[in-house]
């Protein structure tokens, strides 16, 4: 009898996630991918801004001044060229109710985020790998370009269909607010602080590092510089993986498609000079 009305309930989530399939999608920008979006950006944002605040509270910014500034520095001009891309594509819709920020925090982890409505976080453990600005433009475009391509409530939509049943965000945070939270800290990378991490598809990662790419360029960054960032990352790996790598597969063939999309990065680069 227990085994029956477990099937039941899965054909029901089988049914319910290809309905939302169906209806429930948006589009991608820079790509024109499809992608299954079951929870709005409104309530994606306003999750992801009190979460933010709650990260920012009860962790350490960094007191090196000329560090933090150069994250903010980075991140603005990355956010007014993510900005001025979408206007010119008429898509200026899709960063409604975006709040920009950007914060250095003391963490000796190799990471960063970002969530939805453009909050975005830098580790100091970043620092020495990213070594310049290129390559802090890199990071934080590829991390911006998530936001950016809704990959955190791309993911936040799959978990909600197989944890939660596909129950709304709004009734999953009143009915389960502990479990939702910590879907939406994994959704955005920031997992760690709740133990765990749900890895971005390598679909979604090859797209942020296109988009992200495209944006470090628009932005007056070297598109050249990601490629001898992620040859950094790459030698960072091995059997003890520092977090960022365990949410952002570095591989050989990760690094050639780069390479073979650094001409489309290079044309917008161009126009900046």
């Amino acid at each position: 009898m227990r085994n029956l009305f477990e099937t039941r309930r899965t054909m029901q989530q089988i049914i319910v996630f290809i309905m939302f399939s169906l209806v429930a999608c948006s589009t991608v920008p820079l790509t024109g991918r499809r992608q299954l979006s079951l929870v709005p950006e409104s309530e994606m944002m306003s999750l992801s801004f009190n979460e933010y605040d709650k990260f920012i509270k009860t962790n350490k910014l960094s007191v090196d001044k000329n560090k933090a500034a150069m994250v903010k520095r980075v991140g603005e001009r990355i956010a007014r060229a993510v900005e001025t891309y979408m206007a010119s594509a008429g898509l200026s819709k899709n960063l409604e109710g975006y709040k920009w920020e950007f914060n250095l925090v003391e963490d000796a982890n190799v990471n960063a985020w970002c969530m939805s409505g453009g909050k975005v976080v830098v580790y100091t453990g970043l620092l020495p790998i990213t070594q310049t600005e290129a390559g802090l433009a890199t990071v934080m475009g590829h991390e911006i370009a998530h936001a950016v391509a809704r990959h955190g409530s791309e993911r936040m939509s799959d978990q909600m269909l197989l944890q939660l049943g596909g129950t709304a965000l709004s009734a999953a945070l009143t009915q389960k607010p502990e479990q939702t939270r910590s879907i939406a800290l994994a959704a955005y990378g920031a997992g760690s602080q709740v133990g765990v991490i749900l890895p971005f598809s390598r679909q979604n990662e090859y797209e942020a590092d296109y988009m992200g790419i495209i944006f470090m360029a628009m932005a007056g960054y070297d598109p050249n510089e990601s490629i001898p960032f992620w040859e950094r990352m790459a030698q960072k790996g091995g059997s003890k993986q520092p977090e960022f790598l365990s949410t952002h597969p570095v591989d050989a063939n990760r690094i050639e498609r780069l390479k073979q999309k650094l001409p489309d990065a290079i044309a917008y680069y161009n126009k900046t000079k």
